[in-house]
């Protein structure tokens, strides 16, 4: 063999030594070449002052490396900020992650995304561009008590003359009425704009009876809608149906068999677990919030169900895919004039967004993060697009269209009740909210066994 050839060979064999040591010490006995994270930047919320802002992030492809940091950077001149401009280091949860920014500026224009690390590179969500806002701690709304009293009871009366055992959903139709899921009185209630208090249906016992209003019979009532037409729906949680009460005052049932279960299907075929919150379409259908089963459903206006979202693992996963994201115990929803649908998922301490596409994303909030929406009973969504919450923990909170987080109303350390102004008014236990065409908002104040109005600051 000549002397080249012996090169030749001896240089292939320690090529091929080399590929075996490599080959030897990656796991799956091949070389997977790497991926830089691929991700989306999660919404921004601002806090009152202007100094503080919400966000985050979610991988949305499939990882073939650890990641090594997480985070959103942001600047106030770089359009794409990167990990050289100012940054967060986050923990993830599972593909999602959280971000809070501090040190910002009021009534500066940002740019922001979410970045992830691995030992390939580093991979950027889209840009947002948010504008803090002025200082807005002061802008604070002015509650006063509609109907009820501390007592409960099931009378009808006006005023502080009548009265509710745990009121939960509200409803408005096109007069101005409001309509009352009196959960514990198993009863639907009417309260006109003068507070005067009469029983829609129900009997004041638990059961379950369709038929006229007058002898029809529900089992603790947790959230009511209307439609166009002067329909209401009414989420039945005790027995576990989504019931109708027709503009002629006739009581059917839409969707449910009485069973608590997990089922997809038509009328009876369908089940559900504990339905709590409704909201409803332009076309009729109705997106309820499956409680126990920690789901968000749909049922058409012909009382065919499906999933839209979700689980029945209870959880906290942002995801790109809807069934594949987690809730736990979502109580509320509501829908936008796009077509997204909103959140209040009480035990992870957030809301949540469905896109249209069928993306999950927290939109403020989160497991660790109760100082910022507490226990979210329920939500709803005014003409102009702002964003309004009932806290549990005792207060009443709104996200502006400009992304401004306000706490409108009541405080988290003094449970109780008290009409008056910002945090000296008091709730205890708020649940069912809705928002009239004047911009009040109007609050189910369970415990307190009230429907409380909330007069919103003038240009908020």
């Amino acid at each position: 063999m000549n002397k080249t050839l012996t090169k030749a060979v001896s240089h292939f064999v320690f090529l091929l030594a080399v590929i075996f040591i490599v080959t030897g010490c990656n796991k799956g006995g091949t070389v997977t070449p790497g991926t830089i994270p691929v991700l989306t930047t999660t919404d921004v919320t601002i806090n009152a002052a202007g100094t503080t802002a919400y966000s985050g992030g979610l991988i949305t492809e499939t990882l073939t490396e650890g990641i090594t940091g997480y985070g959103v950077c942001w600047s106030t001149t770089n359009q794409t900020p990167s990990i050289a401009d100012s940054k967060t280091t986050d923990t993830v949860n599972q593909l999602g992650f959280t971000s809070k920014i501090t040190g910002l500026s009021p009534k500066t224009t940002y740019y922001l995304r979410a970045y992830a690390t691995n030992v390939t590179g580093t991979g950027y969500g889209n840009t947002i561009q948010f504008t803090t806002s002025a200082d807005l701690s002061a802008a604070v709304g002015m509650v006063s008590t509609l109907a009820g009293s501390a007592s409960t009871g099931f009378i009808d009366g006006t005023g502080t003359g009548a009265s509710f055992n745990s009121p939960q959903g509200l409803t408005l139709d096109a007069s101005g009425n409001l309509y009352v899921a009196d959960s514990f009185n198993s009863a639907i209630r009417k309260i006109t704009p003068a507070g005067v208090v009469t029983t829609l249906t129900g009997t004041g016992s638990i059961g379950y009876l369709d038929g006229p209003i007058a002898s029809a019979k529900f089992y603790a009532p947790q959230s009511i809608v209307a439609d166009a037409t002067g329909n209401l729906y009414i989420a039945d949680l005790g027995n576990n149906m989504i019931r109708k009460i027709s503009a002629a005052g006739v009581v059917s049932t839409l969707a449910g068999s009485g069973d608590a279960g997990y089922t997809n299907g038509t009328g009876a075929n369908a089940t559900f677990n504990s339905p709590c919150g409704l909201a409803i379409d332009a076309q009729g259908n109705i997106y309820v919030a499956d409680r126990g089963n920690n789901l968000i459903r749909k049922v058409t206006a012909a009382g065919a169900v499906t999933t839209v979202a979700g689980s029945t693992t209870a959880g906290y996963t942002d995801n790109a895919t809807a069934t594949s994201a987690q809730f736990n115990r979502p109580s509320g929803v509501a829908l936008d004039a796009q077509g997204n649908i909103y959140i209040s998922d009480l035990l992870n301490n957030a809301i949540r967004k469905i896109t249209t596409a069928g993306v999950v994303t927290t939109v403020v909030g989160g497991p660790k993060q109760t100082a910022l929406v507490g226990n979210p009973a329920a939500v709803t969504i005014d003409a102009k697009g702002n964003l309004f919450i009932s806290d549990q923990s005792g207060r009443v909170l709104e996200i502006n269209t400009n992304k401004v987080l306000l706490s409108l109303a009541g405080n988290v350390t003094s449970p109780g009740f008290a009409d008056g102004q910002g945090a000296s008014a008091l709730f205890n236990s708020p649940q069912g909210i809705v928002v009239d065409a004047s911009g009040n908002i109007w609050v189910a104040d369970s415990n307190n066994n009230r429907i409380r109005k909330v007069t919103p600051p003038s240009g908020i």
